[in-house]
């Protein structure tokens, strides 16, 4: 599929009868309005995570749930994720709960939890 149909594919499915309005404004957003019908095979890396990025934000979902979410970018692409997780969060008021092991990225965050050996071993606000 392309990324406008891999962003819209779950609204239709969910019956949204905007769907692909709604997967183009997403697309949008994460600066990939040139690139909405390009195949996964002629996307970057980076951008093939600002469409599942647009994905997750297009049913507006209340919680982003992002897993190292930087782990296998590079530097640039990197810090394009975080900002597009960052104003997705804005854009829909909602929570962002990220696992990272980068401390500049977790600095970003409202508040942190660290854990060791699978228990809270920090909290800071």
């Amino acid at each position: 599929m392309t990324a406008l149909e891999n962003v819209a594919t779950p609204l239709e499915l969910a019956g949204q009868s905007d769907a692909f309005d709604r997967a183009k404004s997403e697309l949008d957003a994460v600066g990939l309005s040139d690139r909405m019908h390009h195949y996964p095979a002629q996307l970057s890396g980076g951008e093939q995570q600002r469409v599942a990025l647009a994905r997750a934000a297009a049913p507006r979902p209340d919680i982003f749930l992002a897993d190292e979410p930087t782990g296998n970018l590079d530097a640039t692409n990197g810090q394009m994720i975080v900002d597009a997780l960052f104003d997705l969060r804005d854009r829909h008021a909602s929570t962002l709960v990220m696992v990272t092991h980068a401390a500049d990225l977790a600095a970003r965050c409202d508040r942190t939890l660290r854990l060791a050996d699978g228990r809270v071993a920090g909290d800071g606000v």
